[in-house]
């Protein structure tokens, strides 16, 4: 007798992530010094490590969606948070470093543009170069220009935090949620200003178009190189952004390498959220809960291994992409350059 495989409900797996997780929290505090776990801390800490992880996530997906394969997520971001922090210490406008940084994430993706769809360079290496490119720059300049000046070049000010009247007052959710900077609030706008355009905008359907077939794309006369270009163009702004937070919303300085590969967990998030806008932004709250909770499991004493829930997220894309949990496939298109016949 055969059956056919129905998918599970997407509210069962929600369900049976919750559970697991209290389920864990529970074992893990009951091994520890304090027997307590700083619920509301956790979750800030979570939301703060996910903000660059869901800019880039959502860079990756427009990218990918259009037919371009972003490895440089990690250099957009990294180029975003030195470019907020010169121009916010330079102006004493943090608004200013902000569009800055948006700025400094699109010139990145030009580069990768140009190479990828008008030279037909293969995009993994782009991007690849890219990175390395960007981290170079970034950390030699860092030596010689902001060290020596770090209170006039890299002391940029930081948003102030801004609550939302009724939600902010919300136990726990409110303060962690609805208390926060402008880079968060643009987040959450920008997660459902993606997923409303891909998915019901004539934009989305012709960016979905030119990543899945773009000999048909362009039959109906939509130009596939410009469409790649400009969209690809547009995600490292949101890579940009993102970058940002590291540095007028998080730390408030610019480091070396500070990104610290928060661009390849965001590419990990574009795949296992299978290159849907709200899944992959759930991926990367997934991984900043994961890290978040590391430090918490340190800072309570408990005997749980701080590295297994590092280590834990990374298992389960692979699970993931492997095919195990369901079919991830990507864009048809994303990765081969068009050559018009």
């Amino acid at each position: 007798m055969v059956r056919a495989r129905r998918a599970v409900p997407i509210w069962l797996i929600v369900v049976f992530a919750v559970v697991f997780v209290l389920g864990f929290l529970t074992w893990a505090v009951a091994g520890a010094s304090t027997n307590v776990m700083p619920l509301a801390g956790l979750l800030a800490g979570a939301l703060s490590l996910s903000v660059p992880l869901i800019f880039g996530s959502l860079s990756g997906v427009i990218s990918e969606r259009v037919g371009v394969i972003n490895i440089a997520i990690e250099g957009q971001l990294l180029a975003g948070a030195f470019t907020s922090a010169v121009v916010a210490s330079s102006t004493g406008n943090p608004y200013l470093g902000l569009l800055a940084a948006g700025v400094a994430g699109v010139l990145v993706s030009f580069v990768l543009a140009a190479f990828a769809i008008k030279y037909f360079v293969d995009q993994v290496i782009v991007g690849v170069v890219l990175n390395v490119l960007v981290v170079g720059f970034t950390s030699f300049l860092y030596s010689q220009v902001l060290a020596p000046n770090a209170q006039a070049l890299n002391a940029p000010p930081r948003f102030d935090r801004i609550a939302i009247p009724f939600l902010s007052e919300i136990p726990i959710i409110g303060p962690t949620f609805f208390r926060q900077t402008i880079i968060v609030y643009l987040m959450y706008v920008a997660v459902a200003a993606v997923y409303i355009g891909l998915f019901h905008t004539k934009w989305g359907l012709r960016l979905r178009a030119v990543g899945e077939h773009p000999q048909a794309a362009d039959t109906v006369g939509i130009n596939v190189p410009r469409t790649r270009f400009w969209n690809v163009s547009l995600a490292g702004a949101i890579a940009g952004l993102g970058g940002a937070f590291f540095t007028l919303g998080a730390v408030g300085a610019f480091g070396k390498e500070m990104t610290a590969g928060a661009g390849f967990i965001a590419l990990a998030a574009v795949i296992f959220g299978q290159w849907d806008p709200i899944k992959a932004t759930l991926a990367a709250l997934l991984f900043g809960f994961a890290q978040s909770l590391q430090g918490q499991l340190g800072v309570i004493g408990s005997p749980v291994p701080s590295e297994f829930m590092l280590m834990l997220p990374y298992v389960v894309t692979i699970v993931a992409v492997a095919g195990f949990v369901g079919k991830v496939r990507g864009p048809a298109a994303a990765g081969k350059p068009y050559i018009k016949s």
